[in-house]
């Protein structure tokens, strides 16, 4: 950061990227180097005896050979003093780093005497052009491998080029200052991002809003970067930063919870919980109804959980298509109905209370299933979550529009994306459910689905619950930008929201996002470590999790950051009087709100039961001021009922994304159950 300046033009890559990539390259031109000198030991003496009929002997061969090995020697000092000074300062740090772009244009440049000395090569090895046989087994061995690795190394080369070549490079972004200027380099890089969709999901073009959903997208991901001269690099690097930030927040929050003696958010009393809350708000439903939203993901959920006895647990639910009534009741299934074999043998219910189920899958429109559950009396509508690209799509189609419904506040806004999901399932829905209803008047109406499958439940039930004014909904890991504020609160009387941990999928929105590209800039400014350190770090951290003494040493002192931008203009660096991060940066942009890419906040809608593991420790301070470890035998998790607003920030933690997935929600809320039980039977003993 900033990107770096090469040939006229800006890449997607920084002067401090290249130390790893030169230090793995100069440890092999070395190997390449040693013995490239061996052979030349053993052959330059033996080339006098080749035939020297213009070039087409020893001297040719001497000619590559000490080409060669002179080539080697250069490139491995260049890449030496190239890893040296990309090594040098922070990540904002550029001026330190200047003779980068030089080396690594001279390095650029030897490619053309490389390729040369490979042709040479080549010739002499594989074509047979040269009289100049080589007698020794070893020497012909070598010059073979490294001519042929040789040419795997330059296919690299200029595949790495390609990676980090910036179309819109040329574009001068700081002379974008006005507002006209932004707009057009918006459009452009809207446009760039729309042709790469249109070529790499070429098959999703068929689909009726296919190329809608790429233009949403690609003005989503313009928007993310505008103004910003961020590469792919540093985005990694900004979030293992903010992964020590937020441990030490959070340290520093628990400390400040322990002086003042105030009491647990969290609690391990599910009766306490419950206590205030209608009665279908349980653990035990919400676990019943999470299985069936579970099975509405089908077949590929089977395979995912049981990788070598999927099919054998498929096999004995599986239709043939020769078997299959006229009049079925599963639509777009595969020729023998996989699918709904899969849900069959996740929701355990026999084919007769599968009423319907759809499994068309495109954008903006999601597999579900309707189902009669004749124990607790009710209809169960299970939407499918996200597990294809056509998902991934109207997820990412995140900007916010009026949803209009009997009962909301005026300018409600909604996701896009979900908001015409729900409106397409509709189409289907409501014919089955008007015969279903005709067949079972007194049952009650259920709505359940887990990540993109709930935010669309919920929004179905907004629109049906005129019709049906007892519908529930049992919703699972929601996504957090889905309806405005009000509508949110109005959804909490008739939606139960289940998260779990960390996930991240409840705390992304496009505000969040966002938030989340101003955090990565701050917290790049606030470090004192290069970038190399920063990677290795977040190696370490993955395997063995942040050290205290990372929680501290990572960053600048005030001090310093005030010496270093006291010059600096309103769009530069200022320097917070607030202490969750020493010395932390802050980048305020003058035009933040232009660059926001929806208008409307949307939040998590329904009462939020937050789950979180219990950390089984105690801390106690000891004189040498370390942590200490006290097991306790206590529940796994604890709980509480959260509000919208706490979701809105993305962290970066380990398990974000495990705490996502289906089977970890229905383990973690099974867990609790099963602990409740053995905690009351222990009792009553």
């Amino acid at each position: 950061m900033p990107a770096l300046r090469l040939l006229g033009r800006k890449w997607l890559a920084a002067s401090d990227d290249l130390v790893f990539p030169s230090i793995f390259e100069l440890l092999f031109r070395f190997v390449w180097l040693v013995l490239i000198a061996l052979v030349v030991e053993v052959l330059y003496p033996v080339t006098w005896q080749c035939q020297t009929d213009g070039w087409h002997g020893g001297s040719f061969v001497r000619l590559y050979l000490c080409g060669t090995l002179t080539l080697q020697a250069a490139l491995m000092l260049l890449l030496a003093a190239l890893a040296h000074q990309s090594a040098r300062g922070t990540i904002t740090d550029v001026d330190i780093r200047k003779l980068v772009s030089p080396l690594l244009l001279i390095k650029v440049l030897l490619v053309l005497p490389e390729t040369a000395l490979n042709v040479m090569g080549t010739m002499w090895m594989f074509c047979e052009v040269i009289e100049c046989s080589v007698d020794d087994k070893f020497s012909s061995i070598v010059i073979q491998s490294i001519v042929l690795f040789n040419w795997v190394q330059l296919g690299l080369t200029v595949f790495g080029l390609f990676m980090v070549f910036d179309p819109l490079g040329s574009v001068n972004y700081g002379d974008m200052q006005d507002t006209p200027n932004q707009v057009r380099h918006h459009r452009k890089v809207t446009g760039l991002w729309s042709r790469r969709f249109r070529w790499a999901f070429c098959w999703l073009k068929r689909d009726e809003h296919g190329k809608e959903a790429f233009q949403q997208v690609a003005a989503l991901l313009s928007a993310l970067f505008r103004s910003t001269d961020l590469v792919p690099s540093d985005v990694v690097a900004g979030c293992v930063l903010l992964r020590v930030r937020q441990k030490r927040e959070t340290r520093e929050m628990r400390r400040i919870q322990m002086l003042n003696d105030e009491e647990p958010i969290y609690t391990t009393d599910v009766n306490k919980i419950f206590s205030e809350t209608p009665p279908w708000m349980n653990l035990e439903d919400a676990l019943y109804y999470l299985r069936l939203s579970i099975a509405a993901y089908g077949w590929p959920y089977v395979l995912y959980r049981h990788c070598f006895t999927g099919f054998c647990k498929l096999a004995t639910h599986l239709t043939c298509c020769c078997c299959r009534p006229k009049n079925s009741i599963v639509t777009d299934d595969n020729c023998c109905l996989c699918n709904f074999a899969g849900v069959k043998y996740m929701s355990k219910l026999p084919a007769d209370d599968i009423i319907f189920a759809s499994f068309n899958n495109k954008v903006f429109e999601l597999p579900f299933c309707v189902i009669a559950d004749h124990e607790r009396e009710c209809i169960v509508v299970a939407v499918r979550g996200s597990i294809s690209l056509r998902d991934i799509f109207t997820d990412f189609t995140a900007g916010s529009e009026k949803f209009e419904a009997d009962g909301l506040p005026e300018n409600t806004a909604a996701h896009k994306g979900m908001a015409m999901g729900a409106n397409k399932m509709l189409k289907r829905l409501l014919p089955v459910l008007d015969r279903t209803f005709q067949q079972f008047p007194h049952y009650d109406l259920v709505l359940t689905g887990h990540s993109l499958g709930a935010g669309v439940a919920v929004l179905v039930a907004l629109k049906l619950r005129p019709r049906y004014p007892h519908l529930k909904v049992y919703a699972f890991s929601t996504p957090a930008g889905l309806i405005s504020r009000e509508a949110a609160r109005y959804t909490e009387s008739f939606v139960l929201t289940v998260g779990v941990g960390d996930d991240l999928v409840m705390r992304l929105s496009v505000h969040s996002i966002e938030n989340l590209r101003t955090k990565i800039i701050q917290t790049i400014h606030a470090t004192k470590l290069p970038k190399y350190r920063i990677m290795l770090n977040g190696f370490g951290y993955a395997l063995f999790g942040v050290p205290a003494r990372d929680l501290e040493s990572t960053w600048r002192r005030p001090e310093d950051l005030e010496a270093t931008h006291s010059d600096d203009s309103a769009d530069a660096l200022l320097v917070p009087s607030v202490s969750t991060v020493s010395a932390e940066a802050a980048l305020v942009s003058r035009d933040i709100f232009v660059r926001r890419f929806s208008s409307a906040r949307l939040f998590t809608a329904g009462r939020i039961l937050h789950i979180a593991r219990r950390k089984r420790m105690g801390i106690e301070n000891n004189e040498g001021d370390e942590e200490r470890k006290v097991r306790t035998q206590e529940p796994t998790y604890e709980m509480r009922w959260a509000c919208p607003e706490d979701f809105m920030e993305l962290q970066v933690m380990p398990r974000m994304l495990l705490d996502h997935l289906p089977e970890n929600v229905h383990r973690t809320i099974q867990t609790i159950i099963e602990e409740r039980h053995t905690y009351r039977v222990t009792h009553i003993v």
